[in-house]
């Protein structure tokens, strides 16, 4: 990975480039939205996009991907990576993560959090039934990484037809990168208070169905949470009063430790991909111990570490101005196509010792 000259290997600046601008040009790919009931009411949506090429294996191949925290399908930063994708003959279908999208309403009194798998499983499921004969390439970004993680070490099931994984710029910890998200070493502190302001904003977009006068609504969910909600600095005390009593947690603690995917990487078998960039401002180095301790003990398992690309920057270009593709982009569709066409070679190589066996 070469970053641009002047700026690329700050950090932060790929980092502030990303949440800001998000990728320049971005193309508008068109796709369909998609509504799934969920079982306690909740509507889950996510956008469906079709191949513009024919795949360089030949085959049927769909990319179901998981955004970052508070993200969807509408993001620069996701529209640019399916335009690629597309292009190189992959079906995409893109969670919106419940609630992230400003103009859909919230239909039960949940959110997404930090590792809830429902709505990604209930995606997955749907494109295993509207298309039998496709094979998945299974991508999350940040927070979604976790999610994608989780949900394929969660069941052995999850990972039938699943070619491989990729994970991009997540922490694989929550109680681990707790205590550093605190610390003001590489502004995360400031970070924080950023990604808390956001997440502020959504959830309080959502004030009445959360909050309201409404039965189906936690029964630890309460006004005192509203004014604590309205004081947060940080995404633990938001955690803490709203986003763990979803799914019945009864402390931050236990909500981080049984949500993060560290305890179900190993769980996972199909080939996967982990990126991380050494300068990434929100994710402390502590935390890269644990894909590199897996990447050594596993074959499955491959740990990408470049020096520069901040959080989910990866900017490419010469001297001053980013081209619109970035490296990640181009990383996570090589790495797919190469996993692909090896796939293809194996099952070639099977039916051929097949045919000469019956020969004999």
């Amino acid at each position: 990975y070469i970053p641009p000259l002047i700026w690329g290997k700050s950090g932060h600046i790929q980092t502030a480039l990303y949440g800001k601008m998000g990728r320049v040009r971005s193309p508008h790919p068109y796709g369909l939205r998609k509504y799934l009931t969920m079982p306690d009411g909740a509507t889950a949506t996510f956008d469906l996009f079709e191949p513009q090429s024919e795949h360089c294996i030949g085959e049927d191949v769909t990319m179901v991907i998981c955004p970052g925290i508070a993200n969807h399908s509408e993001k620069q930063y996701i529209r640019t990576f399916v335009d690629y994708a597309q292009k190189n003959g992959y079906r995409c279908a893109v969670l919106n993560h419940l609630g992230a999208l400003p103009n859909i309403e919230l239909t039960s009194p949940r959110m997404f959090t930090y590792g809830c798998t429902w709505e990604f499983s209930a995606m997955v499921n749907y494109i295993k039934k509207t298309y039998p004969q496709t094979q998945l390439v299974v991508v999350g970004f940040s927070l979604g990484g976790n999610i994608v993680c989780k949900y394929l070490g969660e069941s052995q099931a999850n990972q039938e037809r699943v070619l491989c994984c990729v994970s991009v710029c997540q922490g694989y910890s929550a109680l681990r990168a707790q205590e550093t998200f605190m610390q003001w070493d590489q502004c995360r502190r400031f970070y924080n208070f950023l990604m808390a302001d956001n997440m502020k904003k959504i959830i309080l977009s959502h004030r009445q169905v959360l909050f309201g006068d409404n039965m189906k609504k936690p029964q630890s969910l309460s006004d005192a949470d509203l004014s604590k909600l309205y004081t947060a600095t940080s995404l633990m005390q938001i955690d803490d009063n709203v986003m763990r009593k979803f799914h019945g947690y009864s402390s931050l603690k236990e909500y981080y430790e049984e949500e993060s995917c560290l305890h179900y990487l190993h769980r996972i078998y199909v080939p996967l991909l982990l990126v991380n960039a050494a300068d990434d401002p929100l994710v402390h180095e502590s935390l890269l111990s644990i894909p590199r301790a897996l990447s050594e003990k596993r074959e499955n398992v491959m740990h990408v570490l470049p020096l520069h690309g901040g959080h989910l920057g990866f900017f490419e270009g010469s001297v001053l101005f980013p081209e619109p593709l970035t490296w990640m982009d181009k990383l996570v569709v090589q790495y797919a196509n190469a996993i692909c066409q090896w796939e293809k070679t194996k099952s070639h190589c099977s039916d051929t010792e097949q045919a000469v066996s019956g020969q004999e």
